[in-house]
């Protein structure tokens, strides 16, 4: 009879989730995973298979705790305006840098990196980030300045939020000064500005 596991899979996937955050793929030591899950090596490899699996479940848990999330503000009916949607969500990321986090985002640090060189972390990370975009979509489509657009323009325009948001959140872990991160964040905001010589009484969100 198999003797049943001896530790909480869910716990152990915390703890690597930690050391991959902290660390990137390929970075993450197998030393390191072994003490960030509270495992040894024998019990990791019985449960995990390997290094690369291990990460797959990871970025599956990730996935749920933190990309859905996102997803979620950016198509929340209780917030009216898709722009408000879209502000709170990279004004997040500056909040989230001044408490002291520099760890930015493992799907944004994987797309900068293991995505690269390996095709089945690639697929998960454009799965991730498609979702993302069709949250970004949503908001577009429903702010005052840009929900008569083209279809094809509220894409453009949600693949451009995509790419500024994965590179906030990789300037982010580089420790760049705060300044630099706001200042990203209002160019962002600038997209969405009421225009010069508009009616005042019109509220553009």
């Amino acid at each position: 009879m198999a003797r049943p596991r001896e530790f909480d899979e869910n716990d152990a996937l915390d703890g690597a989730m930690d050391v991959f955050w902290t660390h990137g793929f390929e970075n993450s030591s197998l030393p390191a995973l072994l003490e960030g899950m509270q495992l040894t090596r024998g019990s990791l490899y019985k449960a995990f298979a390997d290094k690369k699996n291990l990460f797959l479940m990871v970025m599956e848990k990730y996935e749920k705790a933190m990309v859905a999330p996102v997803v979620e503000l950016l198509t929340d009916p209780a917030i009216p305006y898709g722009t408000k949607r879209i502000e709170q969500l990279f004004d997040s990321v500056l909040e989230t840098v001044r408490n002291g986090d520099y760890r930015g985002c493992l799907l944004c640090t994987t797309a900068a990196g293991a995505a690269s060189v390996d095709q089945e972390i690639a697929d998960k990370v454009h799965e991730l980030i498609s979702d993302m975009q069709r949250g970004f979509e949503v908001s577009i489509g429903q702010s005052v300045k840009f929900r008569s657009a083209d279809k094809q323009v509220q894409q453009q325009l949600a693949n451009h939020l995509v790419t500024q948001y994965t590179g906030l959140r990789i300037l982010a872990r580089s420790r760049v000064p705060i300044e630099l991160l706001e200042q990203s964040v209002d160019s962002v905001k600038l997209i969405f500005a009421k225009p010069e010589g508009s009616d005042p009484s019109a509220h553009i969100n």
